[in-house]
């Protein structure tokens, strides 16, 4: 078995039995998760992001098995790493890749988190506007965080053939953040709405299944004489899976600007969305405070959107993979700070 098989079925093992503790810890009492364990879990999962950035620096050059020049030399054409190695000091080679695949992973990271901001934007709009129960919140993200791993898989390793066979969709995905980035900022100040009887997901299900009117628990499907029906809380789960996929079509093309190895996308990507349940019920009831977040996070896009436009010059006037990190960083830092400092005004009811 090669270590390149090694390290992704590792992954993948690890990431099913922490999904399993998380199932069998939470699932048993259907309760609203409290403060604190939010807290420690989100400790958890970055901890766990960080392990992993380590075990990248150490042990990087096994994902694809470079164990020589001649394959090191090959990846780093493939996936556009830009490294400048010298064909007589492989070992020196070795930790430059490393700490480059490090780069890129904690970059990206850093990305996807930030951007899952925005899902959980839409995720508290839609629980409460459906109605419902805290202490359901966390079975529905827990089943709707499978189905986004699932789709995500797809999108990153679809998108990296595209890219590997015809580099110009680069320059597609860059277009496409910049204008989602400048839609986000115009947008910014408007309030977003689910009309829960007319949603496109709620017709359609109402069209080819058998829909119950009203909440049954923590129930997904419920049988009445017989026929099994899907509850609203199923459909919500739906709408929230419809909703990742959407937020999908910005994420994955924002983060093969920092990286083109599909290994590197899908495990920034896997480790933010599992630390995004636990962000979620952290920023839950604070959410509305950081309201300069989405212009930080439209700025975010574009800048992106921009570095893929101008790729073949970014490494030229210094836009490194570690510059990126840094301005990402101070935007997110300006956008959260601002937020903090100059609070939103309520706007008082006339009497």
């Amino acid at each position: 078995m090669s270590s390149e098989l090694i390290f992704i079925s590792g992954f993948v093992v690890f990431i099913l039995i922490m999904l399993s503790l998380d199932l069998g810890l939470f699932a048993k009492h259907e309760r609203a998760v409290t403060l604190k364990q939010a807290a420690i879990m989100s400790a958890v999962w970055v901890s766990l992001a960080l392990i992993f950035y380590g075990l990248i620096l150490n042990y990087g050059h096994l994902l694809h098995h470079v164990d020589s020049i001649a394959t090191l030399q090959e990846i780093n054409i493939k996936n556009l790493h830009h490294l400048k190695l010298n064909p007589n000091d492989l070992a020196g080679s070795l930790d430059q890749y490393r700490k480059t695949l490090g780069l890129e992973f904690i970059t990206g990271y850093v990305v996807e988190y930030a951007l899952s901001v925005d899902n959980i934007f839409v995720i508290v709009l839609i629980f409460t506007a459906f109605g419902v129960s805290p202490r359901h919140y966390h079975k529905v993200l827990f089943w709707g965080i499978i189905g986004a791993l699932l789709m995500r898989f797809t999108f990153i390793f679809v998108g990296a053939t595209l890219i590997t066979h015809f580099h110009w969709v680069l320059y597609i995905f860059g277009a496409f953040l910049v204008y989602t980035g400048v839609s986000m900022f115009i947008n910014r100040n408007q309030e977003d709405e689910i009309d829960t009887e007319n949603h496109k997901i709620v017709k359609f299900a109402s069209k080819y299944f058998a829909v119950h009117p009203q909440f049954e628990g923590g129930k997904f499907f419920i049988k009445i004489d017989g026929k099994k029906l899907i509850t609203p809380l199923f459909l919500v789960l739906l709408i929230i899976e419809v909703t990742d996929l959407v937020f999908a079509v910005d994420s994955i093309p924002a983060i093969f600007s920092i990286t083109k190895d599909p290994y590197i996308v899908f495990f920034s990507n896997i480790f933010a969305i599992l630390g995004l349940r636990s962000m979620f019920f952290l920023l839950v009831n604070i959410i509305d405070k950081f309201h300069y977040l989405k212009v930080g996070l439209a700025i975010l896009l574009a800048f992106i959107g921009l570095k893929m436009l101008g790729a073949n010059y970014a490494e030229e006037i210094g836009l490194t993979t570690g510059v990126s990190l840094l301005i990402i960083l101070g935007i997110l830092v300006i956008s959260i700070g601002a937020s903090l400092i100059f609070p939103k005004k309520e706007h008082k009811e006339a009497k």
